[in-house]
């Protein structure tokens, strides 16, 4: 088949590309300063995905599977593989190939294709959920949590298998088995518990199951015989136990000393969550779904002592090495992700606490499992409340949690791969196109997602290595070529191989660089930054963000600037360049890289999802976005900046974690003043609204919901606002403030500065 132009950026395949050219050898990458990273969103929605009934064709040397790219003898009935170059013979069953009679694989339209591996249903295992509750809680937020739990175990598919762990100060692991009789395992919180300790206890150990005629091995119609089934009932089966059981409950009995934090065990908590679903249920998809109140203060994975007069730590102690507990919770949560990974299953944690519960510690178990993250201030609060009701929700709103995914790439034999960042786990398969320098999950070219969703995206970094033979072959093989194989459960429980093959072309960049800016993609460039930025925070010790993102910005501009050197009035961007300076400033400023004013768990919370948001997502984090409502025009996109703000305006501010409505002065005074409700100012109260139309379409499309502030000018939660705008114009800026518009009492530069700067340092010789 004929080779085909580069695609648009935007991603088709769901995949996008820093550079859509590529640099020839090491040294230009380097020159690049920006790396070589895809974006990809292993099973993300497309509008014409074509979904074949048996399993696909793979090249017998580099397990490549058949694609448009493959070059085709339709005499000799044998396919050429665009990776490896190895002749492929056609099976029998492909005999009837011809020039008029092509396979889906081969159209080019389908450059991303599915398979679905044909299986017996009574085979399939249903998903599990095993709900692990925090009792060291208010009586109030217990009550919200409550209703939380009936409204989630209500949606649930009637086959989806469910388990309920209370816990406190000791855990409770509820049996569901029995209605007429509660009953309930304890463990005692203040020490580890080995995995054969917590299975002997359940009665689940070898010896306990073939007592019971039940083998681990026996899968029989959707799990319904066996020990399983005391612990893990089918949703039908157990919605009135379970209602009962919710109840009863209270809040955790256990004394608390004044000045004294509650005592609660959440390390042994999940511990024994992940035994109980490694004895049930290995291998297939599962979920612990954890509620938590509070940070942990006893046994394993404690975070801070029980004491009140020890401060939960903050970014400062984590950087002077002054948090006590933090090296040992990292270590012990990251056995506990080592454990769930091999099982197969997924931690999703929900904190809601005014204070910190954590999840800077236990990042590394919901990173590398794939699992959901959501971070309130309460279970009552809104945040918390939709975005748990998203998890269990079908139709439109359904966020398509699937299962057990493996993620395979093979790539063209000059690229290597050094690794991946998002929510995944390095399988250590390592091979020939295994680089040797490693970012994020590396050392393999095969992952293993636990739990994946339809908006779940990874950064893929690569680089290149020609040997001289490549180099003689430079002109005639222009193509390069990559495939990606995501092997999932689905939500309906089928098997599926999602397989994307991409191609882009060599640049050839030592005779210029007008290709390699032609294929530059600010977008996933800026959020691919912002990801490296992340991960070198928290590895490497003593990093400069703000320095490192400077300096690279510089010799990006000084590599592909027009400029006469030494004259900075002369430096000019090419377009596909002119917005990145704008991305790297509000980068600068973010929350992934200002972490003064966020708690550890803010900022782990923050970077987790900027790792696992698609592009378009991720740089409204950075960047976010702003539109200006007024009565003598329509809603329109206002710029980032203070001189946005008007009295007679309302802007809508889409910062992705918030959605601030923001009223300028004088709408404020008019609405304060009831103008809204009299019959002659309809186009007032139209005004009034339409931005709260907008914000709630934001809201509706977007996992973890975000917080929404409605906020005046002059007013104390303006603050959501100006922290976002560029600061213009300041407390001590030379020029005139016009009426009605602000100030931001700040002392950074505005972008303007940062702009003059950067002309000024990339110019010179």
């Amino acid at each position: 088949m004929s080779e085909m132009a580069v695609p648009e950026t935007d991603g088709g395949d769901g995949v996008r590309m820093t550079w859509n050219m590529w640099p020839r050898s090491k040294v230009e990458a380097s020159k690049c300063v920006v790396p070589i990273a895809a974006s990809i969103s292993p099973i993300r929605p497309l509008p014409d995905l074509l979904i074949l009934p048996y399993t696909p064709l793979r090249c017998k040397t580099c397990s490549c599977i058949l694609n448009p790219y493959s070059r085709v003898d339709f005499q000799a009935k044998i396919w050429i593989c665009p990776l490896c170059f190895q002749r492929n013979h056609f099976p029998p069953h492909f005999s009837a190939i011809s020039e008029t009679n092509v396979p889906a694989e081969l159209f080019p339209q389908y450059s991303t294709i599915e398979y679905s591996i044909p299986t017996d249903q009574t085979l399939i295992p249903p998903p599990v959920f095993l709900f692990l509750l925090d009792l060291c809680i208010i009586e109030e937020e217990l009550q919200f949590v409550k209703s939380a739990l009936r409204r989630a175990v209500g949606l649930l598919p009637d086959n989806a298998l469910v388990g309920f762990i209370s816990f406190g100060t000791q855990v409770h692991v509820h049996e569901l088995g029995f209605s007429d009789l509660t009953k309930v395992y304890v463990f005692h919180g203040a020490k580890e518990i080995s995995k054969e300790k917590i299975l002997d206890q359940l009665g689940l150990s070898v010896g306990a199951q073939r007592a019971g005629g039940f083998s681990k091995g026996v899968v029989q119609n959707g799990f319904s015989h066996g020990i399983v089934n005391r612990f893990l009932l089918p949703a039908s089966d157990c919605e009135y136990t379970l209602n009962s059981l919710l109840d009863e409950l209270q809040t955790d009995q256990w004394p608390v000393q004044s000045g004294n934090r509650a005592l609660r065990c959440t390390g042994v908590a999940l511990s024994v969550a992940a035994g109980l679903l490694g004895a049930c249920m290995p291998g297939t998809g599962a979920r612990i779904i954890a509620l938590v109140g509070g940070p942990c203060t006893e046994g394993p994975g404690t975070i801070v002592s029980k004491d009140l007069s020890e401060p939960v730590r903050s970014h400062k102690d984590l950087d002077k090495d002054a948090a006590p507990h933090f090296n040992k919770a990292v270590k012990f949560y990251d056995n506990i992700a080592k454990q769930l990974v091999s099982q197969g299953h997924v931690l999703d944690l929900f904190a809601s606490a005014l204070d910190q519960v954590g999840v800077a510690e236990m990042k590394v178990i919901v990173e590398r499992t794939g699992g959901l993250v959501v971070l309130a201030e309460s279970f009552g609060h809104s945040v918390f409340k939709d975005s748990f009701k998203r998890i269990f929700e079908d139709g439109e709103q359904s966020l398509g949690l699937s299962f057990n995914g493996n993620l395979d790439i093979i790539c063209s034999k000059d690229i290597k791969i050094q690794g991946i960042i998002g929510p995944c786990t390095s399988l250590e398969k390592k091979g020939p196109s295994c680089a040797d320098v490693v970012i994020g999950q590396g050392n393999t070219t095969s992952w293993k997602m636990c739990g994946l969703d339809k908006s779940t995206c990874l950064t893929v970094f690569f680089d290149i290595s020609p040997s001289d033979r490549s180099n003689q072959q430079g002109v005639a093989n222009q193509q390069l070529y990559l495939q990606f194989i995501t092997n999932y459960q689905s939500p309906e429980g089928q098997m599926r191989h999602r397989v994307t093959t991409i191609t882009r072309r060599w640049a050839d960049t030592s005779a210029n660089s007008e290709e390699l800016v032609e294929g530059f993609d600010q977008e996933t460039a800026a959020v691919v930054m912002a990801r490296l930025t992340s991960l070198k925070m928290e590895i490497e010790e003593e990093f400069d963000a703000t320095r490192w993102l400077d300096r690279s910005l510089i010799r990006l501009c000084s590599r592909f600037g027009d400029y006469r050197k030494d004259d900075p009035t002369s430096f000019t961007l090419n377009p596909n360049f002119s917005i990145f300076p704008q991305f790297m400033f509000n980068l600068r400023r973010s929350q992934f890289v200002q972490v003064f004013n966020n708690s550890p768990d803010e900022t782990a919370y923050f970077r987790m999802l900027l790792n696992r948001e698609n592009v378009t997502n991720s740089v409204v984090m950075i960047q976010p976005s702003l539109i200006s409502y007024s009565f003598n025009s329509p809603p329109s996109p206002a710029l980032l900046d203070v001189a946005s703000i008007s009295a007679d305006r309302i802007l809508l501010l889409d910062a992705y974690f918030s959605v601030v409505i923001f009223h300028g002065m004088t709408i404020a005074q008019w609405r304060n003043m009831g103008y809204q409700n009299q019959p002659e100012h309809q186009a007032f109260a139209q005004l009034l609204q339409a931005p709260h139309d907008d914000a709630q379409m934001i809201i509706r499309d977007r996992f973890p919901v975000p917080r929404l502030v409605v906020c005046d000018q002059h007013g104390s939660q303006a603050r959501f606002l100006l922290a976002k705008l560029n600061p213009s114009s300041t407390y001590n800026s030379p020029h005139e403030v016009a009426a009605g518009s602000d100030v931001i009492f700040t002392d950074d530069a505005s972008l303007q500065v940062f702009f003059e700067h950067l002309q000024r340092l990339a110019v010179q010789s």
